[in-house]
């Protein structure tokens, strides 16, 4: 009997595929199917869970590897070796035993690089790649399209080259993540800092991209400048201009009037240019997974990884298409569906709009430029609201509010622009009336109006070539510094990477890179950031932490440090990806540039020490009570001397007898002093006490209260 294997990512994946077939029986780790419509003899469904194959440490290949030891760097191993991950190989071994029987394997992991690099790493490990495959490659998990896609599977080899830029990345965030996170933690340990500083070829970049916003707003100096502004009179009555330009220092300023025969105060003027030009605002266009990161960042302050979280979400109950997309465009088979359903996601959201647009506009449909995925728009699948989570009922109203604005009308206003004429000094003023509200109608269910919009002032009745009175005045304004970033901004910043350059011919390369990362990795990255404590978010600002300065200190200079060039490893990554390069010359130049930085890294290292001092300093406790020699610093878990590795093994529990020392105790005690009495020790049996604390011989101890 023929047998086929259908391949998923994960369990909910592998349960949507069930739901689109004939007789099916549940086990432990697949789905058993018989349905002659689609399979010619028996199928099963089986899943990983995400990554159930994974890269060897070091040591794996080499005993010495597993020191942390300059002489044994770089670490570039011949050729790569995986393994299951020890909490996954019960379901790898069904998986295994499910492949060995397959005559055919269909590959139904996430239609992307990962996706397609996750499904072959798990056929390699099982020693079935000779195997014939399929592909299934849909973008919804409705039944429907399923069922569609099964009917339409393409032939696995076509999608192998993807498999192959996936796996170029895994090994080369493997060779630069090992070598120098190794490399950086070392040298910095020579300067007397005990942490560990993981190092990435893409998260030290987006590190550095915020540090330099950082450094920016530090260095900055407010500079003075004037401007005119203009208070017109005319017949009708009065309104304020402005002049475009403006000066430095008010002698500037005054000797540009004086040079036009201006005085400050009164002045004849004309009405030189009347124009009233009726004007339309385009909707937005559809959403690609970074612009909804962004929207929904500054309309929530959700972070880039809780907005993937909910769309997977939603995606996996069928209510949104495949969420991990660049695209922003659809094709004529989305907008069909999408325009059949109008009325249904109009009265799932409680909103009306005129329909303008009933045929494809090549702002939001356009077949050409959707490659793998197309933008993230709703299913046929209508949603129950009340039975989503508050967070999955805002993002999914987003996703359709955004898909219905393509149908409704343009945004109109008549913009007025007045130009008065003061002795060859001109003045501005711009005027604007809302004509139709159009598509901005439908985001008023949950947009508040902004305290910041000005309601249009109403111009008087003004005619071309009038006269009017114009009563100048020199106004004072400050530079301001760039705002730091939120953290929804950082996905844009990861995306532009590598565009805002000076250099033409690098500009060219980079014209159509995504920057840093990609859609389904940026949102990682940034937790990444923020778990090895580099970066801190506060109230959505993101803000550098002192480790994460001394580590941007430290890549100066390097490739590390270069979004340029990490936004140029990705793009040869895409390259892989279509064809067009190989896995060797990349991890060639990986190898290459580990080689450079291990031998030109150490000459700039000198420079740190100031920030070195600086960051012990304020990470230090206390002078350690034994040695008289270390510092005492939080370790994480402990609190311990810094001089470890010389020889003192002091060190403080965070936590001891069941309660937590706080650090003004931890500060008491390593200066010599009992602590305050701490109430609810709690005793090996069980009981609960009250005592102070106080070293003696280098060891803690309880001093008990006296009782009456």
């Amino acid at each position: 009997m023929n047998t086929t294997v259908i391949l998923a990512e994960k369990p909910s994946q592998g349960a949507a595929y069930a739901e689109a077939f004939q007789k099916v029986k549940r086990a432990d780790g697949y789905f058993q199917v018989e349905d002659n419509r689609f399979f010619d003899g028996q199928a099963f469904i089986t899943w990983g869970f995400g990554h159930l194959v994974e890269l060897v440490q070091p040591e794996a290949y080499k005993d010495e590897w597993k020191v942390w030891d300059m002489k044994f760097l770089p670490i570039l191993p011949n050729t790569f070796k995986f393994q299951v991950a020890k909490d996954k190989k019960k379901q790898f071994q069904v998986v295994k035993n499910l492949l060995k029987q397959a005559n055919e394997i269909v590959v139904a992991t996430d239609c992307d690089r990962e996706g397609e690099n996750i499904a072959r790493s798990i056929i390699e490990m099982a020693g079935v790649s000779n195997k014939p495959t399929k592909r299934l490659w849909i973008n919804s998990l409705e039944v429907e399209e399923v069922q569609k896609g099964f009917h339409q599977l393409k032939e696995g080899d076509l999608y192998l080259s993807l498999s192959l830029e996936a796996q170029a990345r895994q090994f080369s965030d493997w060779l630069v993540g090992i070598n120098a996170s190794r490399f950086y933690t070392l040298m910095l340990r020579q300067k007397g800092l005990q942490d560990v500083f993981s190092v990435g070829r893409v998260q030290s970049p987006t590190l550095y991209l915020i540090y330099q916003r950082q450094r920016e707003i530090e260095h900055f100096k407010p500079q003075p400048f004037y401007e005119y502004l203009g208070d017109v009179h005319v017949k009708e009555g009065q309104f304020e201009a402005k002049h475009k330009e403006r000066f430095s220092s008010k002698e500037e300023a005054y000797s540009n009037l004086k040079k036009h025969g201006v005085s400050e105060g009164e002045n004849q003027g004309v009405i030189q240019k009347l124009e009233q030009t009726l004007k339309a605002t385009k909707s937005p266009k559809l959403h690609s997974l970074s612009t909804l990161q962004g929207k929904a960042n500054k309309l929530w302050k959700y972070s880039p990884s809780t907005v993937l979280k909910i769309v997977q979400a939603l995606y996996e109950k069928k209510l949104i298409t495949y969420p991990r997309t660049d695209t922003q465009y659809i094709t004529e088979n989305e907008f069909v569906y999408l325009k059949e359903n109008l009325t249904s996601y109009l009265s799932c959201l409680g909103v009306e709009i005129a329909v303008a647009f009933p045929e494809p506009q090549k702002r939001f449909v356009d077949g050409q430029k959707v490659q793998e995925h197309y933008a993230i728009v709703p299913t046929k699948q209508i949603a129950q609201l009340d039975k989503l989570s508050e967070e999955e009922r805002n993002i999914y109203q987003e996703i359709v509010l955004t898909t219905l604005s393509m149908f409704a009308p343009d945004y109109e206003y008549e913009e007025t622009v007045v130009e008065v004429n003061v002795n060859g000094l001109l003045f501005e003023r711009k005027g604007k009336v809302e004509k139709l509200k159009g598509w901005k109608t439908l985001f008023e269910i949950y947009e508040k109006p902004s305290e910041e919009t000005e309601k249009p002032s109403v111009l008087p009745v003004i005619t071309e070539g009038e006269a009017c009175l114009v009563h100048v005045k020199l106004k004072e304004g400050i530079t301001q510094a760039p705002k730091p970033y939120t953290e929804g901004q950082l996905i844009q910043v990861m995306k532009r990477a590598g565009k805002d350059i000076e250099d033409e011919a690098a500009k060219e390369t980079l014209k159509e890179t995504e920057g840093i990362g990609t859609e389904a990795t940026r949102a990682g990255i940034i937790e990444t950031l923020k778990g090895q404590k580099y970066i801190e978010v506060k109230r959505n600002i993101v803000s550098v932490t002192p480790k994460g300065k001394i580590l941007c200190e430290a890549v100066e200079g390097t490739l590390l440090a270069s979004p340029e060039m990490t936004a140029k490893w990705e793009q040869y990554l895409r390259k892989i990806g279509k064809g067009e390069g190989t896995q060797a010359a990349f991890l060639q130049k990986i190898q290459q540039f580990l080689h450079s930085l291990i031998c030109e890294a150490p000459k700039q290292m000198d420079q740190l020490d100031k920030s070195v001092k600086q960051i012990k300093q304020e990470s230090s406790i206390g002078v350690c009570p034994v040695c008289d020699k270390g510092n005492i610093h939080d370790k994480g878990k402990f609190y311990g001397c810094h001089r470890y590795r010389e020889g003192c093994k002091f060190s403080l529990p965070k936590t001891y007898c069941d309660k937590t020392l706080s650090v003004t105790n931890i500060k008491k005690l390593i200066n010599g002093q009992k602590t305050g009495l701490i109430k609810g020790f709690k005793s090996t049996k069980g009981r609960s006490f009250d005592a102070y604390l106080r070293i003696q011989d280098g060891k803690l101890s309880f001093e008990f209260p006296n009782k009456k």
